[in-house]
């Protein structure tokens, strides 16, 4: 086993693996169509190149958070959620919606300029 970090229920995501996640929480996506889904759900704010994405992958198998899904097409790998990678993306969720109702509650957003929808 490598000596970087593991993921665990409390650490937190780089953005990338974040969004990487997210595209995965309602299908099985391959490579192309999670940069897609990931540039779609950050409104064009991260772009994945296919190093940062296959890196991503690669540590995220390798973590359990997610693995390989089946495939009709021997060209394409597809990957899926597992019950580990769907809790700590919640958890990450969790977190985010937190710091979203504390600055609501404390007026951050109008106080900042921010759209809050």
């Amino acid at each position: 086993m490598s000596k970087r970090k593991q993921f665990s229920n409390s650490n937190l995501l780089t953005l990338p693996v974040f969004y990487i996640l997210l595209s995965l929480t309602t299908q099985e996506r391959h490579g192309y169509d999670i940069m897609k889904q990931v540039e779609h759900d950050s409104n064009g704010k991260i772009k994945l190149g296919a190093g940062t994405l296959y890196g991503a992958i690669k540590r995220m198998l390798e973590d359990k958070l997610i693995v390989e899904g089946s495939s009709e097409h021997a060209r394409r790998r597809y990957y899926k959620l597992t019950e580990k990678g769907r809790s700590i993306f919640n958890n990450q969720l969790e977190r985010y919606n937190q710091a979203v109702e504390i600055a609501r509650q404390k007026n951050l957003f109008a106080k900042l300029a921010l759209a809050y929808v």
